[in-house]
């Protein structure tokens, strides 16, 4: 790596997994693009990987961004569904978030990937002043709530990759995931890859890295390190000793327990959701992939102890189930929060290195995609000569700290969400979540502003959980602004007309959609056809 010329950049990646690959594809991808007239790079990129870490595996779920980034890779849909046993993904579904129903039922809403189809505002008055008790919100203002329980795919086979009826993302196996995007770099875009024990980062007399110290004492220097540790942040946190803003007070969930279990048939209908089902100190994701399911359970240490937590996973995989269980149920710890800044000298983190909050509504892969996706668009347009200038921009690094803050806080605040509107009375954690001191005062003025005025774009942080994201999580929680009766008088005739327009499109595409797995396996079988 030394020996690189003198005129490239050199930017060395610390770190593998989902992280470290995503940043590498998008950093090749975007500079490749910018210096596409260059005679030679001006830049190179090294990945260097611990060949004694092994991969946490945990994040299988994902958003419908992650497409337009595999598209721009150059990956291919039908490549990551024959090799990732993935699945198509259009909804989370929350399962006994509030108390039972009044008739013992559980609780049920979904927050799909659709955005609400509502043609007034009068409308969506009317369904919360009358339409509700006939219908919930998604299933009023979207099909593919429909669509999910029903078990049907987001496209048919003959729509091109990346395209279909619906918006989707994918549940994957992390692992093999990582592989394909490694090949994807290493093979099309360009990037060096070297296994090395990372033994610490040197920093020089500016404050930055001078140096990478391996185990064996070699030496590897670089313009700019990118630091996708994980959560020991070897870089920002421990070689920069960057401050960490805990979010421990807010969110109380620290601990998760992770084990993957086989279909007791191949043919199992495949969930075209995660599930996420709310126990007393927190909640049980299962993924559903091609051959088997991702299980685990997600809870506070405060709150329950690793035994009960164990007894409580497999009360829900079942009896049946145990002896299909892949894998011995692993523990792992989290830490809610995130560091002051994440692009310091020339040091910039990305992953869990940079900030991490517990698993619900996929913002790990989400944070990762997007963070990369950031950087790479930063370095990529802030010159359009030099990538010298671009690592060294002060002015780049309070752009990146002061965008991502933001982002994070929100991120925060969507996550609270889920949690602060449960009326849940069965445990002391449903109960403190309520504790209007564990809130942001930016989540308490929205809520507050939220109980007598429809939410609005406007009351939202930029980041990446948008207005329809926060709708879908509000009404499906019961959540109904107290809005003036006067606002609409139709006693909920325009909601009625509203799931009539759903339920006559829901037709159309039963006769055209597939069951899940039928489309999966046909994908396995012909491939998708590429855009």
């Amino acid at each position: 790596m030394c020996s690189a010329a003198s005129s490239q950049q050199r930017i060395v990646i610390v770190g593998g997994g989902t992280a470290g690959w995503l940043t590498a594809n998008h950093l090749a991808r975007a500079l490749d693009e910018k210096f596409a007239a260059s005679t030679a790079k001006p830049y190179s990129i090294t990945l260097i990987e611990s060949p004694n870490i092994p991969t946490v595996g945990v994040g299988e779920g994902t958003v419908p961004s992650i497409r337009d980034s595999l598209h721009y890779f150059g990956i291919s849909e039908s490549e990551l569904i024959k090799r990732c046993s993935a699945t198509f993904k259009q909804s989370i579904d929350f399962i006994g978030w509030q108390p039972p129903q009044s008739d013992g039922a559980q609780h049920v809403y979904q927050h799909i990937f659709d955005y609400p189809q509502i043609e007034s505002e009068e409308a969506l008055c009317d369904w919360i002043n009358h339409g509700f008790k006939a219908a919930n919100f998604a299933d009023t203002f979207s099909v593919q709530s429909h669509l999910v329980q029903a078990g049907l795919a987001p496209k048919k086979f003959i729509q091109a990759e990346f395209h279909g009826v619906c918006n989707y993302a994918y549940h994957f196996d992390a692992a093999k995931f990582s592989e394909l995007l490694a090949e994807n770099a290493t093979q099309r875009l360009g990037v060096d890859y070297q296994q090395l024990e990372i033994a610490k980062g040197v920093k020089n007399n500016a404050g930055g890295i001078a140096y990478l110290l391996t185990e064996n004492g070699q030496r590897i220097e670089a313009e700019l390190f990118i630091d996708c540790s994980g959560g020991r942040s070897l870089l920002l946190g421990q070689c920069l000793e960057t401050e960490f803003i805990s979010k421990a007070d807010e969110i109380f969930t620290d601990t998760a327990i992770a084990t993957q279990v086989a279909y007791s048939s191949i043919k199992k209908t495949i969930a075209c959701a995660t599930l996420a089902t709310a126990h007393r100190a927190g909640w049980i994701w299962d993924i559903g992939l091609v051959e088997r399911r991702g299980v685990g359970i997600v809870y506070s240490s405060q709150h329950m102890t690793e035994a009960d937590a164990r007894e409580t996973l497999a009360h829900y995989i079942g009896l049946e189930d145990q002896n299909n269980l892949l894998t011995e149920p692993r523990k792992i710890p989290m830490r809610s929060g995130h560091y002051a800044q994440f692009w310091r000298n020339n040091c910039v983190a990305i992953g869990m290195s940079q900030g991490f909050v517990e698993p619900l509504e996929a913002t790990g892969l989400l944070m990762f995609d997007k963070t990369a996706q950031l950087l790479a668009q930063m370095l990529s347009e802030a010159d359009s000569t030099s990538l010298t200038l671009s690592l060294s921009s002060g002015q780049l690094q309070r752009r990146f700290n002061q965008q991502l803050c933001s982002v994070w806080e929100g991120v925060f605040d969507f996550i609270k969400l889920h949690y602060c509107l449960s009326q849940r009375d069965d445990s002391d954690f449903w109960r403190a979540h309520r504790d209007m001191n564990t809130w942001s005062p930016q989540l308490i003025q929205m809520l507050t502003k939220w109980h007598t005025q429809l939410p609005s774009q406007i009351d939202l942080r930029p980041g990446v959980f948008n207005l329809a994201n926060h709708l879908y999580v509000l009404l499906g929680m019961d959540v109904r602004p107290l809005l003036n009766t006067n606002v609409d008088n139709s006693d909920g005739q325009l909601s009625g007309q509203q799931r009539s327009i759903m339920q006559a499109h829901l037709a159309s595409l039963n006769k055209v959609l597939m069951p899940h797995r039928e489309l999966i396996e046909k994908v396995h079988e012909y491939g998708l056809q590429r855009i």
